[in-house]
């Protein structure tokens, strides 16, 4: 949403004064599965949410970037960036606040000098717990795990290997400006055939494990697996969309509203702020 809390605080108040809805996206904690996810907790069959764990093994750091997105400060590095996205997902499926943080983080190439990896465990009020993980470095990959459906829900083809680095070019601002929309070098996205997932994700809870993937929820509960599918998805980001237009059409607060992405930076502030003091930081 912002850089910092002041920031959001400005932004919140701003959206009210002027009574217009403020609505922040498109984090992955939109996708269909997650959403789904929720809706059998909430369900109660399977008992309160006990720990969360979250990982995302992906070529972020490789794909060409504007100097900003190099800088920590300048809102660069895969905390700010991509860290949002996990926490948005683990605060969801939680269903509580964040009480405090404990994490590290990696800057371990020289020639993009900011955070590429962290780790962080999110102690919540509820007495839950998650593990959030991110690896941007472009080496394993784990979209794997999710049978080769990249991030956006399209397939990815499993022999392509580096293709990030093998493509990065030293004049990157104009390789970037060229692949963004409108740029000589623009592709349309693949199409989708499966709902889009931000790497793997396992809620654990009293009397079972759920895990959203692309096709659904998997349920492992004390008996029996199974899954609980999704229809394929018609158009994408289609959960956005939908709460966009009740936002605006029919004026209804959004979950994704200022008060929510707010948390969200608290929580990516805690991270870096845990890494470079080496401590947990309360919230």
């Amino acid at each position: 949403m912002a850089l910092s809390l002041e920031e959001c605080r400005a932004v919140i108040a701003a959206a009210r004064k002027n009574g217009v809805q403020l609505i922040v996206g498109h984090s992955h904690s939109f996708d269909a599965p997650i959403v789904l996810a929720r809706k059998l907790i909430d369900s109660g069959r399977f008992g309160a949410v006990r720990m969360v764990s979250a990982l995302n093994y992906t070529d972020f750091l490789y794909r060409p970037r504007r100097p900003e997105e190099l800088h920590t400060p300048s809102g660069g590095g895969v905390v700010f960036n991509q860290a949002a996205h996990q926490v948005d997902i683990v605060r969801l499926l939680a269903g509580s606040r964040v009480r405090s943080v404990r994490a590290m983080t990696g800057a371990w190439d020289a020639a993009r000098p900011t955070e590429g990896a962290y780790a962080a465990l999110l102690a919540f009020e509820s007495g839950c717990f998650a593990s959030v993980l991110y690896s941007g470095y472009a080496h394993f990959d784990s979209d794997e795990f999710a049978g080769w459906v990249g991030e956006m829900g399209a397939k990815k083809d499993a022999a392509i290997y580096a293709g990030a680095r093998k493509a990065l070019q030293d004049d990157e601002l104009s390789q970037k400006a060229a692949g963004n929309y409108g740029g000589p070098a623009f592709r349309a996205p693949a199409a989708q055939h499966a709902h889009q997932h931000f790497g793997e994700v396992i809620v654990s809870c009293e009397r079972a494990d759920l895990r959203p993937l692309p096709a659904g929820v998997m349920v492992y509960g004390d008996d029996d697996r199974r899954l609980e599918a999704l229809a394929a998805p018609q158009v994408p980001r289609a959960e956005v969309i939908d709460e966009l237009f009740e936002a605006v059409v029919n004026r209804r607060a959004p979950l994704h509203g200022g008060e929510w992405a707010m948390a969200t930076l608290e929580v990516c502030l805690a991270i870096l702020r845990s890494a470079e003091e080496q401590k947990e930081i309360a919230l």
